[in-house]
């Protein structure tokens, strides 16, 4: 796995990170849209076809999660700048779509992390995350 560290923004290819400043650069009410895109773009492929490219959705997640109950703070250099506004509520649940399809079979990221030996602390941080949307949606 091409990464620096196993967190939500860590990856070295930098999609994490550019996709921050992607949010940063959208109009503050378009910035909901913009994590929306990236959360319905891997919540909406079946497990026929191979969910690849899933940091910004994880990314994605990370953020909206900092918003609820119980969400860790996204602190990273690589997120967004600015504050973000009140993000919908109905992102929740699009967000633990994406993450189980994130964690569920052919999906890169899993088998990337499972490669380097570091898919169960890759998993952890993803349940955690899971854990705080779901708790936050009353699922």
């Amino acid at each position: 796995m091409g990464a620096w560290d196993i967190g939500h923004f860590d990856n070295d290819n930098d999609t994490a990170a550019d996709f921050g400043g992607r949010v940063d650069d959208a109009e503050p009410g378009k910035k909901a849209d913009v994590l929306r895109d990236v959360l319905s773009a891997i919540a909406d492929t079946g497990p026929e076809h191979y969910a690849d490219c899933g940091e910004e959705a994880v990314a994605a997640a990370a953020l909206i999660a900092a918003q609820c109950p119980g969400g860790e703070p996204v602190t990273t250099a690589y997120g967004p700048k600015k504050p973000l506004p009140p993000l919908p509520a109905d992102l929740r649940p699009l967000a633990v779509r994406a993450l189980d399809r994130l964690t569920a079979e052919n999906a890169e990221p899993l088998d990337l992390w499972a490669e380097a030996g570091e898919d169960q602390a890759w998993l952890a941080g993803i349940a955690a995350l899971r854990a705080v949307l779901v708790g936050a949606s009353g699922e």
